[in-house]
């Protein structure tokens, strides 16, 4: 373990974080690593528990704990601890294909199970994680790993997210040829275009990018799979995996944004201003808007409807553009401050979450944005098409079913309209043209636990596979795909 008394003797630190006031001024990374001592003791507040709960992944009241990649969390936090950077990256690189992205962005579940947590403040695993594969690539730790022997097997990947990579890269260890085909005009998924910059820095990206290349995957950008290409890559390649994620944004009834102006979904919106910010070398936010090639929320009042981490995402990108007001709906209730009595650990905190967008629109206005119980019930036009007010109505679930509340309506100035609420599936025409079968939930058939579609040597992984879920669990059809080729 760490030290046997390290959960005792140092108080848990976070990264620090660059004030709001400075932060929003910029798009870059706003987590200011904490100096290696302090990380180190950090570290050591890691007991490496008889039964580790953060490295579980249990199922509890139909909510994962615990890490989805059963990461070595103990071994490689005794190994911070100890001052064996290289011995943890091994540990931790055992089991994570890309920590430099589940250290940004992933949620921390495996926090969430810690057992320090029960009754005091978990160990800080997220940025212990973030700090050991920074420090593996500063060091140079972070080498190409080529194949002495290459299988004569030949794969293809369409998508390059989570599992697209995590499936290429695994694949391509094993010995096989792995290539890559993308739609966008860079790598990533909803990586690159869907998270902003701020909470991924898209150089990140393109350093995993470069490594895999030199280990001899073959990446091909600008390629949309239809029908005719579907044949081709079933024709030339012993396995294609379908990774392209579960992009069909879930409209909002009356929402048209082909028919009002104004309005956008969410990843649209954060896909144009990535894309922009990706062709300027100053990503100040004062420089970024003298471009016109984006969505600009510029001196415009903002509705985010959605409560997830997509629409805190495009709270803090307006709050960046300069907006004059933001507002985020949740048609769900309010959730608690502090875990209830049937919510005990170490089960997934149903708890209220004020993320970084929340923190900086209530240190500019003075009051959380978030507006509970609440949908668009109008849309309201100027005489050129443009949006310029909604209606918006209080909401109750009552025997499953939404509800409005009569007399509750209330008039909001919106000039832009962000829908950010949720997916419904991956998009049809892809699946279509490989022939595969879809579920009522518009992802990928498979058998229960396998990644086999109904077409022989088709797989499918990642949110066209499970829908709309975290980075972590996009990692998975390797094996399979590896049995498949080989027999073993």
């Amino acid at each position: 373990m760490g030290k046997a008394t390290g959960f005792l003797d140092y108080a848990r630190q976070d990264d620090r974080i660059i004030p709001v006031s400075e932060r929003i001024l910029t798009f870059d990374e706003f987590h200011a690593p904490l100096d290696e001592k302090a990380r180190t003791e950090q570290a050591g507040r890691c007991m490496n528990c008889g039964v580790p709960f953060c490295q579980s992944a249990m199922k509890l009241n139909g909510m994962v704990t615990g890490c989805p990649l059963h990461n070595l969390i103990p071994e490689w936090n005794d190994q911070i601890w100890q001052g064996h950077i290289s011995h943890a990256y091994a540990r931790l690189s055992k089991t994570s294909n890309f920590p430099e992205f589940t250290g940004r962005v992933c949620p921390a579940l495996c926090e969430k199970a810690c057992i320090c947590g029960e009754h005091s403040d978990p160990v800080s695993v997220h940025d212990n994680e973030r700090f050991l594969i920074e420090e593996a690539f500063a060091r140079g730790y972070v080498q190409p790993l080529i194949p002495r022997v290459r299988s004569g097997m030949k794969i293809a990947v369409v998508g390059s997210g989570p599992s697209g990579l995590a499936a290429a890269d695994m694949l391509n260890h094993r010995g096989h040829t792995v290539h890559v085909y993308e739609r966008e005009d860079r790598i990533g998924g909803l990586l690159m275009y869907g998270i902003p910059n701020m909470k991924l820095d898209k150089a990140v990206i393109a350093r995993r990018q470069k490594l895999m290349e030199e280990e001899g995957v073959v990446f091909y950008t600008g390629c949309d799979i239809d029908e005719n290409e579907s044949e081709r890559l079933k024709a030339e390649y012993d396995a294609v995996i379908l990774c392209c994620g579960a992009k069909q944004a879930r409209k909002l009834k009356g929402a048209d944004p082909e028919k009002i102006k104004g309005i956008y979904y969410a990843v649209d919106y954060l896909t144009s201003v990535t894309k922009s910010l990706m062709k300027a070398e100053d990503h100040r936010a004062s420089s970024l808007l003298a471009r016109k090639d984006f969505v600009s929320a510029a001196k415009k009042h903002v509705v985010v409807v959605g409560g997830g981490d997509t629409g805190n995402d495009c709270i803090g990108t307006v709050i960046r553009q300069g907006c004059r007001s933001v507002t985020a709906l949740e048609m769900m209730p309010e959730p608690p401050e502090v875990r209830r009595e049937d919510n005990p650990w170490p089960q997934w905190p149903k708890v209220k979450k004020t993320d970084y967008g929340h923190e900086e629109a209530i240190a500019l206005w003075g009051q959380d944005p978030r507006v509970y119980e609440t949908t668009v019930k109008e849309y309201i036009t100027g005489s050129n098409g443009r949006l310029k007010q909604i209606v918006t109505v209080k909401v109750h679930f009552e025997d499953g079913m939404l509800k409005e509340v009569p007399g509750s309506e209330q008039m909001l100035r919106c000039d832009i309209l962000l829908i950010a609420a949720g997916f419904t599936g991956c998009e049809a025409y892809t699946p279509e043209a490989f022939g595969v079968e879809q579920t009522s939930r518009g992802c990928v058939r498979t058998e229960q636990g396998s990644y086999q579609t109904s077409v022989p040597g088709v797989f499918t992984a990642g949110d066209m596979h499970r829908g709309q879920s975290l980075v972590v669990w996009a990692i998975g059809a390797a094996q399979e795909v590896d049995r498949y080729l080989m027999g073993y």
